[in-house]
């Protein structure tokens, strides 16, 4: 012998749906994020990182040297 059981999820949903609608809400009023923005990293702020200096725009030709200098030393191997 069983037992059927029917739940009515649509409710549930629906009120799952209010609770993490709020839940959100909240949290980006605590964290202090207006709208749907990106949250900041604040990984650039560490001590670690602050006198780095961010890649030109010609960093891909140390990319290329790179490469270059690789197949160079692979051929004079070789030959």
């Amino acid at each position: 012998m069983g037992v059927i059981v029917n739940k009515n999820n649509q409710q549930d949903n629906e009120l799952s749906r209010r609770i993490d609608a709020d839940l959100r809400e909240k949290a980006l009023k605590a964290s202090g994020v207006v709208g749907d923005t990106e949250t900041p990293d604040f990984a650039e702020d560490t001590e670690y990182v602050r006198d780095f200096k961010k890649t030109s725009r010609f960093g891909w030709v140390w990319v290329v040297l790179i490469i270059l200098a690789i197949i160079s030393i692979i051929s004079i191997v070789m030959i």
